[in-house]
């Protein structure tokens, strides 16, 4: 036994402390329950032998606790594989579209907003167009004749009528032709997933050229 008297000063063998060494003194664990019981059998008085079912109630908690850090140990398992299935899901979307669910840009009034793009279909004419709150056009950018890929714009403010937008909440989208004459539209929000990222616990995927976290994501298609 380790434990050599229950006195005040009892004495601790270099072989219990090395075993106790990383143990968290705040639970006790199946093995503690188990010492105590054998401490308990070795030290009670021969004439006053521990009751039976005192012995079956105390080993009927070390099996209960037993089976419980046994749960726990499986949901843990459990946890951690599911984890792992999600970030196997989530690296099997790259090449898919991802929404973030809004085409809503902030713009503070004399000062100039990015936003970025995706357009699905080589742009060979067609306009970007701001919308206020209401989903009235307030304002339009040429769109020049390229490939299909995301692009960063820049809006200055300036509205239809020639006066500087009012800080407020705007939506970004955009009309185009595709070089077979075909009528073509396309959102801010909306981009395809270029690569995922795992940082710290969190799953991030790039969009444009962000990294968002994946609960940002309203819908993979």
């Amino acid at each position: 036994m380790a434990i050599t008297s229950t006195g005040e000063n009892a004495a601790i063998t270099p072989e219990y402390q090395a075993q106790t060494a990383n143990v968290n003194k705040n639970v006790l664990g199946k093995d503690d329950f188990m010492t105590l019981l054998l401490v308990e059998l070795q030290h009670q008085d021969p004439t006053e032998p521990m009751d039976s079912e005192k012995i079956l109630s105390q080993t009927s908690q070390l099996a209960g606790l037993e089976a419980s850090e046994n749960t726990n140990k499986a949901l843990a398992n459990l946890a951690e594989s599911l984890k792992n299935s999600q970030d196997f899901s989530t690296v099997a979307a790259i090449g898919k579209m991802a929404d973030i669910g809004s085409n809503a840009i902030g713009h503070d009034k004399g000062n100039t907003t990015s936003f970025e793009m995706f357009f699905p279909d080589d742009i060979e004419s067609g306009n970007i167009e701001i919308l206020d709150v209401d989903g009235n056009i307030v304002s339009t950018m040429p769109l020049e004749k390229n490939p299909s890929a995301v692009y960063k714009f820049d809006w200055d403010g300036t509205l239809s009528n020639g006066q500087d937008a009012e800080s407020a909440v705007y939506y970004v989208t955009a009309s185009y032709n595709n070089p077979a004459g075909e009528e073509k539209t396309t959102r801010m929000g909306a981009y395809p997933i270029e690569s995922v990222k795992f940082d710290k616990g969190n799953t991030l995927v790039k969009v444009g050229s962000n990294y968002v976290p994946l609960e940002s994501i309203v819908e993979i298609y």
